[in-house]
């Protein structure tokens, strides 16, 4: 198990663990962080939007072209920042990533 730092909507925030292998989107899902993921995690809705903290954005793999015209729609869009949390896989490199669960929409 390894550590996500997250902001909730309500700007609450907490450390909570989530298994190595998942997606970010369902380590935040099944914490209870305000990850509706509709689509069920296949790239499809921007529902499981979040913002990464400045430190933590090269450690990512980039987007796919699919993630990045879902996330550029969105009302609370920032750059390189504006991630969807289905299409990051959480890996043993990202222990203690920060992010904010994106406004709903």
């Amino acid at each position: 198990m390894a550590v996500i730092n997250v902001t909730d909507r309500s700007g609450k925030t907490e450390a909570i663990t989530g298994k190595i292998g998942n997606t970010v989107m369902e380590v935040l899902r099944d914490a209870g962080k305000d990850v509706e993921a509709i689509c069920g995690g296949c790239c499809s809705c921007a529902t499981c939007h979040v913002i990464v903290d400045d430190a933590w954005v090269s450690k990512l793999p980039e987007r796919s072209i699919d993630e990045f015209e879902l996330v550029e729609q969105t009302r609370s869009f920032k750059g390189d920042k504006s991630r969807l949390s289905c299409q990051i896989k959480f890996t043993e490199a990202l222990d203690g990533i920060a992010l904010t669960v994106a406004p709903a929409e």
